[in-house]
């Protein structure tokens, strides 16, 4: 099973967005979009939760070069 990490290659902020929608098989931009527009209605919630996401969620390695 995968684990679920942070971006560190296709971040915005801090990468959460982009780190779930890998893992669920989702748009990455139509996640942030929806994100958005929930953070917009639902004001402090979506905040929090991305932030206790941002903190608990590892960044995930960078497939880089080896020099």
């Amino acid at each position: 099973m995968d684990t679920l990490y942070r971006s560190s290659d296709e971040k915005v902020f801090a990468g959460v967005c982009a780190g779930i929608a890998h893992k669920f098989d989702l748009n990455v931009t139509g996640l942030r979009w929806a994100t958005a527009i929930i953070s917009l209605f639902f004001t402090g919630i979506p905040v929090i939760v991305y932030a206790i996401l941002w903190i608990v969620l590892k960044e995930r390695p960078t497939r880089g070069f080896i020099n």
